[in-house]
């Protein structure tokens, strides 16, 4: 019988050579920023930003139903979502309804211009997407998506590893 040894950790990065140019996290945070100001910018003419036009992008997809687990969905502050969803209903694009199983429950739906105005984002993110990649080949689009994948494996397998002890600093 075959057993998976796991890899031992990869050790791109020293401590004392760390160059943030050179950071996969950085610069996955730069071309995400870039994403989310270019969609944005076209879903302007909706006065959204993108912590309303992904609540209503996960709402059209079926994707979350209640502002808890939007809230999870997003990795965004529950308060933050809130305050959001707030802005969603006063423009008539949500309705929240307490459960009545669960009065903490907030359930969520789209209205009508909400599913309205929400069946433009996927054309707005292919579009940015599609400029963010040009110039890529399929095949080296198909290697990015695999890439990022395993890395989203491995970042889930450190989250059961033990964790480490950080050494104490002396302050004197």
């Amino acid at each position: 019988m075959l057993t998976m040894v796991p890899a031992p950790p990869a050790q791109f990065y020293l401590p004392g050579q760390y160059q943030p140019d050179q950071s996969v996290g950085h610069l996955m945070n730069k071309v995400l920023s870039s994403i989310l100001a270019q969609a944005d910018a076209q879903l302007a003419p909706y006065k959204l930003t993108y912590v309303q036009w992904l609540p209503l992008y996960k709402l059209l997809r079926n994707e979350s139903q209640t502002s808890a687990q939007l809230a999870r969905d997003m990795t965004i502050d529950p308060a933050a979502l809130t305050r959001s969803l707030t802005r969603l209903e006063i423009k008539g694009l949500i309705r929240r309804a307490r459960s009545v199983q669960d009065r903490r429950v907030v359930q969520l739906s789209l209205t009508d211009a909400g599913r309205e105005v929400a069946q433009h984002v996927p054309s707005v993110l292919a579009d940015v997407l599609n400029g963010h990649l040009q110039g890529f080949s399929k095949a080296e689009w198909t290697l990015m998506l695999q890439l990022l994948q395993r890395m989203l494996s491995n970042g889930e397998a450190l989250k059961q590893r033990p964790k480490k002890t950080p050494r104490p600093i002396d302050m004197n």
